[in-house]
């Protein structure tokens, strides 16, 4: 069966990679619909479940997986930064602080929702000094990264603990995506 990847994250390929040795990348052409009766736990499962049908849509035989990470500090979700004011007040407010990742995963086939999950990992950081936020600024990193860090590069020297899956802040729960994607082959057989 053919499996596709609904997204163009590096990350995320380089993570399915090791489960998953045969698969294609296809990223979804949507824009992203919010439902404000969502809750911050929802959101990342229903983007997933939104990029994944598109792709599933278009490749009605493949098993398509879907992904979506946000970032959330006191129940507000932090996205990717605008410019680089918008990641400095982001790490500002991140700073001595605990906030939470939630990626949420879907598995499509034929335009159905086979199966579905939200995976959190909590994420506490060191204070960081001005110097430092504008030391990681000057590096690039944060751009393109929900909360203005990738924990899988110099963010990670940010980071003074995690409770929960790694693989998680990065942007895909490998350990539970092997464990969904293990049962929906099993189910193929």
């Amino acid at each position: 069966m053919q499996l596709i990847l609904a997204s163009q994250s590096p990350r995320r390929r380089e993570l399915l990679g090791r489960i998953a040795g045969d698969f294609t990348v296809e990223a979804s052409q949507i824009e992203e619909k919010r439902d404000p009766a969502w809750t911050i736990q929802e959101l990342p499962r229903q983007l997933a479940k939104q990029k994944a049908l598109d792709v599933s849509g278009r490749h009605r035989l493949a098993l398509v997986v879907g992904a979506d990470t946000i970032v959330a500090l006191d129940g507000q979700v932090l996205g990717k930064p605008q410019d680089a004011e918008d990641a400095a007040r982001m790490l500002r407010s991140l700073s001595g602080r605990t906030h939470q990742v939630y990626t949420g995963v879907a598995f499509c086939r034929g335009g159905q929702v086979l199966s579905s999950f939200v995976q959190c990992t909590e994420v506490d950081f060191y204070l960081l000094e001005e110097e430092r936020i504008q030391r990681y600024l000057a590096s690039g990193e944060p751009f393109d990264k929900a909360g203005a860090y990738g924990i899988q590069g110099l963010g990670g020297l940010l980071v003074k603990e995690i409770r929960g899956d790694y693989c998680n802040v990065v942007g895909f729960p490998l350990a539970r995506a092997a464990r969904e994607l293990e049962q929906l082959m099993a189910k193929e057989r």
